[in-house]
């Protein structure tokens, strides 16, 4: 029988096979999560939900000419980030950033930047949120999949359709935007980046 605790493997391959649990669970499993990336892309919670409806009901049409996914939160990813492209060609909203979103990643708990204080905890926050709100689409996205979801950098690229070399681009040009325009958090925004070269 097929729980919650199953990995994604087993339950994809449940639901090549028809099982109306497994496809449940996955809902269940991925529905938050996607729909924190869908808002990102395009703030509009209506359509983000029609986005990730139209995506399960497209998995359960299909459900037996589904490929294996090596990995089904990428799967799932890059099928949202279509269908919100598309949306987002009507709506020319495409990448937003939530005025209380910030990166986990960039909450770096590194001993060397903890704060002990819960007020200055909130500043950096602020000042965070604000310097993201600053960047590029394009730049904004690949921080999104690269410190929110934790998806390396050949995953990012298939999710976007641009090559390795681009999302490194990108992320070099993040990285640079973010401590030309935010020079009280180059310190921090030094040590991330060096984190996440050794991390890639």
């Amino acid at each position: 029988m097929i729980t919650e605790r199953q990995p994604d493997a087993l339950l994809w391959t449940a639901l090549k096979q028809g099982d109306r649990r497994a496809f449940a669970d996955l809902y269940e499993r991925y529905y938050r999560t996607l729909y924190n990336y869908g808002y990102k892309l395009l703030p509009d919670a209506v359509l983000v939900e029609d986005a990730i409806q139209d995506l399960f009901v497209d998995l359960w049409r299909i459900q037996q000419n589904l490929s294996d996914a090596e990995s089904v939160k990428f799967y799932l990813f890059r099928s949202l980030r279509r269908k919100i492209h598309r949306l987002s060609e009507k709506e020319n909203r495409f990448l937003s950033v939530n005025d209380e979103s910030v990166p986990p990643a960039l909450m770096d708990t590194s001993p060397e930047y903890q704060f002990t204080e819960q007020e200055q905890e909130r500043q950096l926050t602020r000042q965070l949120t604000h310097a993201l709100k600053q960047l590029p689409e394009r730049q904004l996205e690949v921080v999104t999949l690269r410190f929110y979801e934790n998806f390396s950098t050949s995953e990012i690229a298939a999710i976007m359709g641009i090559t390795d070399k681009s999302v490194r681009n990108t992320l070099h040009k993040a990285m640079t935007h973010l401590r030309e325009h935010a020079r009280y958090l180059a310190p921090f925004l030094g040590l991330l980046w060096l984190l996440l070269i050794g991390s890639d």
